[in-house]
């Protein structure tokens, strides 16, 4: 008697999404299966790594964090472009930390410029995040849209309180668009179906569902996100259907197991290695749950995620 592995059947698709432009752009989403079950389905497009770039030095890093970055932290034109031609950078994320109002509330002009130099010299897509304030991210990303059009960005994040008023001027540019929601499926569905309403193509949307690192509440977010893939490819929930971005990097390195010296805990291990495993491990959780596309710092960390997905999709 042969053995017949049950299989579940999927009445749904995760849409395909094409970031940037040119040779360069790349698709995400296509899913027909769960995350890298390709016994039951097909998954046309592996996860995307975009590499994480500050437009300012960064403060608080992790010394591991910093050194494949030594010399470029204080130009964030040269640190995407050592990302690119160094660690074969397949997109940019441009943090724009220097705008937080909390922080060094830099002026919109002299962001939007910076924006505007990094898009103008990479060739891979970039994505640009502001800081969630929704002052002062409407007046710097309805700027940016504005100058970069032509771009073809993918701007983030839009929350609630502020998608109208971005995402109106990113349509009119021709800019993909992050709906970003706190860790619920109802509400990601209730700001996918606003931007809809909008008038924003289902073609230009990734879900950002805010996501956290191991130790720190990662379990509640799989969770969450497994049931958006859930309703998206079984429950046939149109509105749950879009590739999902998580930008894990600042949280697995802004925890205080990335930063305590070897010496102080030996118990913990090499302080480098933890650092590194720890975004790696849980960016590859992230992408068990269904991330699509993946912000990540690390260049060692990156490379193992790669291997990790190699491994996983060899026939």
């Amino acid at each position: 008697m042969t053995l017949e592995i049950p299989k579940t059947l999927y009445s749904g698709k995760v849409r395909e999404v094409t970031l940037g432009k040119g040779d360069k752009a790349v698709t995400v989403g296509g899913e027909s299966c769960y995350p890298f079950y390709l016994f039951e389905g097909e998954m046309p497009h592996l996860p995307r790594i975009a590499m994480e770039v500050w437009d300012c030095p960064p403060e608080g890093w992790a010394e591991a964090a910093l050194e494949p970055f030594a010399g470029v932290t204080d130009d964030p034109v040269a640190w995407a472009k050592k990302c690119i031609d160094d660690y074969g950078a397949e997109m940019i994320c441009l943090q724009l930390i220097s705008t937080d109002p909390n922080g060094l509330d830099r002026g919109v002009d002299e962001a939007v410029e910076v924006v505007k130099k990094v898009a103008e010299t990479i060739d891979v897509p970039l994505v640009v995040f502001g800081t969630a304030n929704h002052d002062k991210d409407t007046e710097v990303l309805r700027k940016v849209c504005e100058i970069c059009q032509g771009k073809d960005l993918i701007i983030g994040p839009l929350e609630e309180g502020d998608h109208k008023k971005i995402g109106a001027v990113a349509i009119g540019y021709h800019h993909s668009v992050i709906a970003s929601t706190p860790i619920d499926i109802n509400l990601a569905k209730q700001l996918n179906i606003l931007l809809g309403n909008l008038g924003v193509p289902d073609d230009m949307i990734v879900m950002d569902p805010t996501v956290s690192g191991i130790g720190y509440g990662l379990e509640y977010c799989y969770s969450v996100m497994e049931r958006v893939r859930m309703a998206g490819l079984t429950q046939q929930d149109e509105k749950l259907q879009f590739p999902i971005i998580c930008n894990i990097s600042k949280e697995t390195w802004k925890i205080k197991e990335a930063h305590i010296p070897t010496e102080e805990d030996p118990k913990l291990g090499d302080v480098k290695k933890r650092g590194i495993l720890w975004e790696a491990m849980s960016t590859m959780v992230l992408l068990l749950a269904g991330g699509d596309v993946v912000v990540m710092r690390h260049p060692e960390a990156i490379k193992l995620v790669r291997e990790m997905m190699s491994e996983l999709t060899a026939k």
